[in-house]
């Protein structure tokens, strides 16, 4: 069973490959915020909603000092083809394994659509607005996908 994160806590830490093939892990964005969202598969209707909604929006976010991280189970190839093909400007992390997920309480989750979701791969729609301690500071549930950056700045 996942664990519900809720505004407060200490964010699991983490470390995956993004898109362009680094290692990132929770600490290399100790002393800024981190917009952490997860989100079901690379090139979907929306999921590139949510997705263009921010890249749109990154100069205003980064501006309030907090950068964006892209987290799904689909592997590196994949997020290269869907940053080129919509022209994100921020990092996707490739959880394949699924690791970082699960640690989010995002993959794996109870009821039927969860389970149905986990067994292919696909994590829930959520965004974590984590501090500069890597605390906790919002949760954003159901995301509005289209308006996604919007609910984010007025977070931030």
């Amino acid at each position: 069973m996942p664990t519900q994160l809720k505004p407060g806590d200490a964010a699991p830490d983490f470390e995956a490959l993004t898109t362009d093939g680094h290692k990132v892990s929770l600490s290399d964005y100790r002393g800024k915020k981190l917009v952490m969202y997860f989100y079901p598969r690379d090139d979907t209707p929306g999921c590139t909603k949510q997705a263009c909604s921010l890249r749109d929006n990154l100069a205003p976010i980064a501006s309030k000092g907090a950068s964006v991280l892209g987290v799904s189970t689909q592997g590196p190839e994949s997020h290269q083809a869907f940053t080129r093909k919509y022209g994100l400007n921020f990092p996707l992390l490739a959880d394949v394994d699924g690791k970082v997920g699960r640690a989010y309480g995002v993959l794996g989750g109870d009821g039927l659509l969860s389970k149905l979701k986990s067994a292919v791969g696909m994590a829930d729609r959520v965004t974590f607005v984590i501090d500069e301690n890597g605390r906790i500071q919002h949760v954003i549930g159901k995301p509005d996908v289209g308006r996604h950056a919007d609910e984010v700045l007025d977070l931030l």
